[in-house]
């Protein structure tokens, strides 16, 4: 007994004061390197196109001067793209990994559990049938996503299995969404087709400046947020029991954190519709990057990013038929999906 009472040594103290600075070093440089990779993928949107301008031109663009040419396709065509790109990628990235750390479960992320496909819903309703546009649609679907979120939570409330039941009623919900979405570009007009499909596969096609303010607005002021709460996220992930014990709200915690991730997740769909699987890829990627017991909120957002960004300059150049980002994010997402439903279930059946 006397043993165990001791005081730790002072090599143990030691090793407990390296390991902490050195996971806290490894997160710092992950984060460095995440943010850099970003901006160089951002530079290479505003540089890369049909035209190839030099730096200097599109830096030129950048502080307000006039360039031929440059003006208008880095100005006006390529700047709202990658602005949009960054900024969904936060967001979706920021929304999974709240998701999925708060549920423990790398399943429930935004897009997987229906979601996004309430946001979709409402916005294709809004192109093809009521006819609106811009923050009309944008408002629609955040509503929409916002009373999905709380249809899947309340009717997965209750017993001790509540995050699984959650995921599985989300999916139900989800293809439900995807059929309302089906039927919706059945009976739409074929001139209305355009702007609704985009909504189905997730695109950085037709980016405008005035697109980007709104969701700039929810990243600045939601992601801070989240990063503010992430502390008692870490806490929430021992139970609910052990949360309260430790002093978390848990209530007000939990009911914060999912309405600005679902808010983060349906600004960034109603902007670039439903880029397919961010939001499921950002959390664990980062999380494997940073290394164990590191917060992972901001290294998800970069991670975010740096996929949308790299997923779009692929779709655009990397194929002799340019690809929305959507379709690549896909292609990237599915098979690691797969994976997991299969580990999922492989445990599952071993247990």
């Amino acid at each position: 007994m006397t043993a165990l009472l001791a005081p730790p040594t002072d090599a143990a103290v030691t090793r407990l004061r390296a390991g902490r600075r050195s996971r806290s070093r490894r997160r710092i440089l992950t984060m460095s390197a995440l943010g850099v990779l970003a901006i160089v993928l951002f530079g290479a949107m505003l540089v890369l196109g049909n035209t190839i301008y030099p730096l200097s031109d599109v830096l030129a663009v950048l502080t307000g001067q006039k360039v031929p040419g440059a003006s208008f396709a880095v100005g006006t065509l390529r700047l709202p793209r990658a602005l949009t790109a960054v900024l969904a990628g936060i967001a979706f990235g920021v929304a999974g990994s709240t998701f999925q750390t708060m549920l423990r479960n790398p399943l429930a992320s935004p897009d997987v559990i229906g979601i996004t496909s309430g946001a979709s819903a409402a916005a294709v309703l809004s192109l093809v049938v009521l006819h609106w546009s811009g923050a009309a649609t944008m408002g629609l679907a955040l509503v929409a996503g916002i009373v999905t979120a709380a249809i899947i939570y309340l009717a997965a409330r209750g017993g001790e299995s509540t995050g699984g039941r959650l995921i599985l009623i989300g999916i139900g919900v989800g293809a439900m969404m995807d059929a309302v979405v089906s039927y919706l570009l059945l009976r739409a007009a074929v001139w209305d087709l355009p702007a609704a499909i985009r909504w189905m596969t997730g695109s950085l096609n037709g980016s405008r400046m005035e697109d980007v303010p709104p969701l700039a607005i929810a990243v600045v002021v939601l992601v801070p947020i989240v990063v503010l709460l992430g502390r008692d996220l870490g806490t929430l992930e021992l139970g609910d029991a052990s949360a309260t014990a430790l002093g978390v709200r848990v209530d007000r915690t939990r009911i914060l954190l999912v309405l600005a991730a679902v808010a983060l997740a349906c600004f960034a769909t109603a902007t670039t519709g439903p880029i397919a699987f961010v939001a499921f890829l950002a959390g664990p990627i980062a999380a494997r990057i940073v290394g164990p017991g590191a917060p992972v909120i901001l290294p998800a957002a970069l991670t975010g990013a740096v996929l949308v960004l790299a997923a779009d300059l692929l779709g655009q150049f990397a194929f002799d038929t340019k690809f929305p980002v959507g379709v690549i994010t896909g292609i990237l997402g599915a098979p690691y999906l797969i994976y997991l439903l299969i580990r999922t279930s492989r445990r599952g059946g071993s247990s």
